[in-house]
């Protein structure tokens, strides 16, 4: 029997998002050790899971997904994972809180940037682009603001971190399309960082980073370069 090998890089995948949810508990464990409030622990962690699980999971998927099919049903899955821990009460504590659902809304940014970008784009790597925003750039926003305001904030510095993690892969990422767009790759960036300081009502700053950058990308893609 041949296993298919984006199948099977799949459940990799899978299975390393899910140790990275679990082991979280860690950090947690050994910040509330050393005295953390709660709450800054589950800061941190979320965006520990921002990085190391979606992040880092992101940058595989131009790499070994060939078919749209794959990341969309693995993003169904890891939508409808922290969807049911909420609803059903099995909530891990150490990174979810049950004041706000924000990393189902997080898996429902991934899914549909990933999957509008590519389907309509058919480059796998414009369509993680928005994605990297939300995972590395939200990541670092939040662990500057944890680290100096203390506290869940959205106190600038975040957005200055955001925007020098942000800037280099927008262009460089940007570039990789056919012909090149670096330049609305950047702008993306910089609307990605801009929007990240604002939540409006259930729609949080997941949901925004991902539509703005979505929305830029595919405004780019039938705009061409701008030089």
């Amino acid at each position: 029997m041949v296993i298919d090998a984006q199948l099977l890089w799949a459940v990799v995948l899978g299975v390393y998002v899910m140790a990275v949810l679990i082991l979280t508990k860690i950090p947690y464990d050994r910040m509330i050790a050393h005295g953390m409030e709660p709450m800054r622990a589950v800061y941190y962690n979320r965006k520990i899971v921002h990085m190391l699980g979606a992040g880092v999971a992101s940058l595989f998927v131009p790499l070994i997904f060939v078919d749209l099919i794959y990341p969309l049903v693995a993003g169904l899955l890891f939508s409808l994972l922290t969807w049911a821990t909420h609803a059903l009460g099995l909530r891990m504590f150490w990174f979810q809180i049950e004041e706000n659902r924000n990393d189902f809304k997080f898996a429902l940014a991934w899914l549909g940037s990933v999957t509008v970008l590519w389907w309509l784009l058919g480059n796998p790597w414009l369509a993680i682009l928005p994605a990297l925003f939300v995972a590395f750039g939200d990541g670092v926003t939040g662990i500057a603001r944890n680290f100096v305001v203390r506290k869940r904030s959205k106190h600038p510095i975040g957005n200055v971190f955001m925007f020098l993690v942000c800037a280099p892969m927008g262009w460089v990422i940007g570039n990789l399309a056919e012909p090149g767009i670096p330049e609305w790759g950047l702008l993306a960036a910089v609307l990605a960082t801009l929007v990240e300081r604002y939540e409006i009502g259930v729609i949080d700053d997941n949901i925004l980073i991902a539509l703005v950058a979505t929305l830029t990308l595919l405004a780019g893609a039938q705009i061409g370069p701008v030089f």
